[in-house]
């Protein structure tokens, strides 16, 4: 199952790019959010992720993606799945107005967004969930919690840290996610590196069974996590 996880994923391409909601196209295929502050790797993960060294932009100062980006999956005549890499947040040299205005977009969209089947919040393993993280994931909760969008919460650059913080990590992002859910089986935590590939396999397969829910479900044990995660 993974490996055809894998060859899904690989199947993204560029789609459109909106600066607001109402330029995006109207769909019925189940998307797939990717949020996260604008240092938490969230462009490279999309790229690891989909095994394509430039599909999203990855700037090297944080801050400047200014669009939500739509990307297909599936075949090419009958995609089945849309990517939504969102506009990273929380970084300080970003416009005040700027910051206001996509703080707006991105709300509506993830309270909106009627074929949104899953939110993937990245975040910086050795940071966790800071206060601006907590804040979305509050926004977010209930919507999660209804059942209608399942949220990933993704710990990037986890070859930062050795076994001992891994661990460390997870539990605490564990415990954060426990207090925001109504129902545990929408949320889950996975480990990510974009260098040694650790948790792409496991990513791929979440989001694949997001969009292919006849699939087996993928709960956290599938993801190496503690039942409680």
């Amino acid at each position: 199952m993974a490996k055809r996880a894998m060859a899904w994923a690989h199947t993204a391409r560029f789609l459109t790019t909106a600066s607001k909601l109402s330029e995006l196209p109207v769909s019925e295929l189940p998307e797939i959010a990717f949020v996260g502050r604008s240092n938490a790797g969230k462009s490279t993960a999309i790229n690891v992720l989909t095994q394509q060294k430039r599909l999203a932009f990855a700037s090297k100062t944080p801050g400047r993606t200014q669009h939500i980006n739509l990307f297909e999956l599936g075949p090419k005549l009958a995609p089945d799945a849309l990517f939504a890499d969102l506009p990273g947040y929380g970084y300080a040299a970003v416009e005040r107005s700027k910051k206001l205005r996509w703080q707006e977009v991105m709300a509506d969209y993830l309270e909106t967004r009627r074929n949104l089947a899953a939110i993937v919040v990245l975040l910086d393993s050795r940071l966790g969930f800071t206060e601006i993280d907590r804040n979305l994931l509050e926004f977010v909760s209930p919507r999660v919690g209804n059942g209608s969008v399942r949220l990933l919460a993704l710990l990037t650059k986890i070859d930062k840290l050795n076994r001992r913080d891994t661990d460390r990590a997870v539990a605490e992002a564990s415990r954060v996610i426990e207090q925001a859910a109504t129902d545990e089986s929408d949320f889950a935590v996975a480990t990510f590196s974009a260098l040694s590939r650790v948790g792409v396999a496991d990513v791929a397969l979440f989001l694949d069974q997001c969009v292919h829910p006849a699939a087996p479900a993928s709960g956290a044990q599938d993801l190496g996590l503690p039942a409680s995660a």
